[in-house]
């Protein structure tokens, strides 16, 4: 296994990340011994093992993350698969210099799940959740670009405005924008209970939804340039999967579906999901983070 080049590595613990739509992804996507296939968001490596024990010691598996922390901890448990595995610190929109490097022409098949894994979102000192206070970071690789703190204190109001609105979809996202300029001239944005105090009290809660949700996913999208990294993901697929090699994209939400449903809708993709596979019952109840997992899958023709 490749380990991270000066990466040191965190004492290692069991994930308490369970991988989602985890039965599905090996019917739909189908690895098969031998084969070489990438999981593009390692996490904390469950769909990783399970591919690279269906592909076993006669295959490959690559996976990418691009937070190193991630990788430390799945790392333990993939040393153990029955594959060959690289692990690279990476976001999947370097897939393709990331398997030339590699000296890997293409692949049988990709997963990429776009969701982001317990041990991330619990952790309140990442800030990808309002659940938890702590720094307003949110960035998926901490150890680069500007954190959400750096964004929300020195973007425009019209610049808020439009990534509220088009990130997460914020009917209220002018009146939240127009709270968020006239509160940091005060004192800065630094935490996440504070930004989220501020837009909860001035965005009217909706059902058993949490006031500061959309918000806050839209923030977290402008800062990892989540949409633009999965678009670039989807247009250089067609020439990293081989013939008859499969991809699958696990989203979370409609901005992401919507791109890989008009992604896998034709030529040079057949879609093996007519519609998106969701989670069932059993895993609704065993992991209520599932319920906004949608699966596509497509074969390269």
């Amino acid at each position: 296994m490749t380990r991270l080049p000066g990466h040191r590595m965190s004492a290692p613990r069991e994930p308490r990340h369970a991988p989602v739509l985890a039965a599905e992804v090996l019917d739909r996507l189908g690895p098969r011994p031998g084969e070489t296939w990438v999981d593009c968001t390692v996490g904390g490596g469950g769909h990783s093992l399970l591919i690279a024990d269906r592909v076993g010691a006669s295959g490959r598996l690559v996976g990418l993350d691009q937070d190193p922390t991630m990788l430390d901890l799945a790392r333990p448990r993939l040393d153990a698969a029955g594959a060959r595995v690289t692990l690279v610190h990476a976001n999947f929109d370097q897939l393709a210099g990331v398997l030339e490097n590699l000296g890997i022409d293409a692949v049988d098949g990709v997963l990429a799940d776009l969701g982001f894994a317990s041990d991330q979102m619990d952790a309140g000192a990442r800030g990808l959740s309002f659940r938890e206070d702590g720094p307003l970071d949110m960035r998926l690789d901490p150890t680069a670009g500007a954190t959400a703190a750096d964004l929300v204190n020195a973007m425009s109001e019209a610049a808020l405005a439009d990534v509220f609105f088009e990130f997460g979809e914020e009917r209220h996202s002018r009146r939240v924008a127009r709270k968020v300029v006239e509160r940091r001239a005060t004192r800065p944005f630094a935490t996440t209970a504070d930004f989220a105090a501020v837009v909860r009290s001035c965005v009217p809660r909706s059902g058993g939804i949490d006031p500061a949700t959309r918000v806050f996913q839209a923030l977290r999208i402008a800062v990892n340039d989540e949409l633009g990294a999965l678009d670039r993901l989807l247009a250089a697929l067609p020439k990293l999967v081989r013939p008859g090699g499969r991809a699958g994209v696990i989203s979370f939400h409609s901005l992401e579906d919507r791109r890989v449903k008009q992604a896998f809708r034709g030529p040079p993709w057949e879609p093996v999901t007519k519609k998106p596979v969701e989670a069932g019952d059993e895993e609704l109840a065993r992991n209520p983070r599932s319920r906004s997992a949608k699966l596509r899958v497509a074969r390269r023709t």
